[in-house]
């Protein structure tokens, strides 16, 4: 009978331990994943910065462009679009969080209402009708909506 309870006691210290390892694990996956995100939005943040260093800083700060210099930028403006419409479809796909994309989405909304970019954004939408169908759904929301919230 004494080995019986010894038995008992060292199965219920096996499952203790068992439950404390699967929750170790659990733990470190979910941090993993936590990690892997952060690295990921980072990344994405890094793109948009290097691409905001080559836009004429009259553009981000607000100021129209000249002709000339609305047509020689319309290459970067037409790079950021596809950044913003990436990053809309990425919040779509559930590949970013709420809080990154609600910085991000400010942060498109914002740059889509100065008017150089607001230019290079129609002449965008005008010559590639067809494209950018996360950022133009974005618009048409005003901004609003999570695309993580739409349904096909």
């Amino acid at each position: 009978m004494y080995s019986f309870q010894w038995l008992e006691a060292l199965a219920h210290v096996a499952t203790t331990v068992t439950a404390g390892a699967v929750l170790l694990a659990w733990w470190q996956i979910r941090e993993a994943k936590k990690q892997a995100l952060t690295t990921f939005e980072d990344s994405l943040a890094r793109e948009y910065r290097e691409i905001a260093q080559r836009l004429p800083i009259a553009a981000l700060l607000g100021e129209d462009l000249d002709k000339a210099q609305q047509d020689k930028a319309l290459e970067k403006f037409f790079h950021y679009i596809d950044l913003s419409n990436e990053q809309a479809f990425l919040r779509l796909s559930g590949r970013v969080s709420a809080e990154t994309w609600n910085n991000w989405r400010d942060g498109i909304k914002s740059n889509l209402s100065k008017p150089a970019f607001k230019k290079g954004w129609e002449e965008i939408k005008r010559r590639a009708p067809e494209s950018f169908s996360e950022l133009r759904r974005l618009e048409a929301s005003q901004f609003r909506d999570d695309p993580r919230n739409w349904r096909n």
